[in-house]
């Protein structure tokens, strides 16, 4: 976990940082970390509409189909598919719970195992069953707990306004 941290400091979002990290028999296959498609301006920059009117035009967790940013495990993917890199039978270490689009290219993937440090909720009640029942088709899907010394700065959510958890009890140490 400690290296999809790492990563994660190259996350250019206006909201969350998230890092992620591809890893078989204990080897780095693919990182990725969210920000701008490349070649495209970064949030930080007013790259990203959604981004630049979070919380104002936008509430959080609404309108991703706008936003142009790609997320940390997509990321992920597409730079091992990028190289012809296999990623079957992986497991994906990532700083945030995958949200329901990523974990569907997980799933289509093979990925065996995914170990988040916070949780991520649905920001809509009535599709956390269909979300639950979607991250049923991997493996394992466990929160590790990690420690953290850049949590304010790349969990904004852990503020208030997002359903997002940090660690708690019954996570798994990493």
């Amino acid at each position: 976990m400690g290296i999809a941290i790492a990563v994660r400091a190259r996350a250019n979002c206006l909201g969350s940082k998230v890092g992620a990290v591809i890893v078989r028999d204990d080897r780095i296959v693919s990182t990725g970390y969210n920000g701008t498609a490349q070649g495209l301006p970064n949030c930080e920059d007013g790259g990203c509409q959604r981004c630049e009117n979070r919380g104002t035009k936008y509430s959080s967790g609404e309108a991703y189909d706008l936003c142009i940013c790609v997320h940390a495990e997509q990321n992920a993917i597409l730079s091992a598919a990028r190289f012809g890199t296999p990623i079957e039978g992986t497991d994906v270490y990532t700083t945030l719970r995958p949200c329901f689009n990523c974990t569907k290219e997980l799933v289509q993937a093979r990925v065996r195992s995914v170990r988040y440090m916070y949780d991520w909720k649905h920001p809509r009640a009535d599709v956390r069953g269909e979300y639950n029942r979607l991250q049923s088709f991997i493996r394992l899907v466990a929160q590790v707990e990690t420690e953290d010394p850049d949590a304010a700065w790349a969990m904004p959510g852990l503020r208030g306004g997002l359903e997002i958890d940090p660690p708690g009890p019954g996570a798994q140490s990493g």
